[in-house]
């Protein structure tokens, strides 16, 4: 497996795994809930409905935008030091910045709360980020809860290695 986070082999299978399952396969491009055209693993640079992918093209373009996605938020974290932040929080935070973007994942409290030391509240504020539109969304508060779950796991001294194992909605 090609590595992604500089974190280590540990840390890129947790986050294609984690993003990746989050964000789902679709080969065909569609209108995502806000009507932006997306394809494969989210993707919504240079997507025009009509466009199709392979399956293992989906994967080297996720795998791409997931390095630009952990780059732009090293960016914004004030200290990005892998020891700082445990690579499950990284992860949770990762998948997090991965579906907002990073213009405004700049812009929130989360990261606010991050650069000032506050992990568990930067966890915290993953649930609020459960709206597309305007509307709240269901799925979206799905993905944020297990965000925060996994966010917490990597607090509370969970192993890198160990499999992420959800418990509830």
């Amino acid at each position: 497996m090609r590595r992604i986070l500089k974190r280590g082999a540990a840390a890129t299978a947790l986050a294609l795994s984690f993003v990746g399952g989050n964000e789902g396969l679709k080969t065909e491009a569609y209108l995502d809930i806000v009507g932006v055209p997306t394809v494969c693993f989210g993707e919504t640079r240079g997507v025009n409905l009509g466009d199709s992918y392979t399956p293992a093209q989906c994967r080297a373009m996720f795998a791409g935008r997931l390095a630009e996605f952990e780059a732009g938020l090293d960016r914004l974290i004030a200290d990005p030091v892998e020891t700082r932040i445990p690579d499950r929080t990284y992860v949770a935070i990762l998948d997090w910045a991965y579906n907002v973007g990073l213009g405004a994942a700049g812009r929130s409290t989360l990261i606010r709360k991050l650069n000032a030391g506050d992990l568990r509240g930067a966890c915290n504020e993953l649930p609020r980020w459960r709206f597309a539109g305007g509307k709240g969304v269901r799925g979206l508060a799905i993905r944020r809860n297990k965000a925060r779950q996994l966010c917490h796991e990597g607090l509370d001294g969970v192993p890198a290695g160990a499999p992420f194992r959800w418990s509830g909605a």
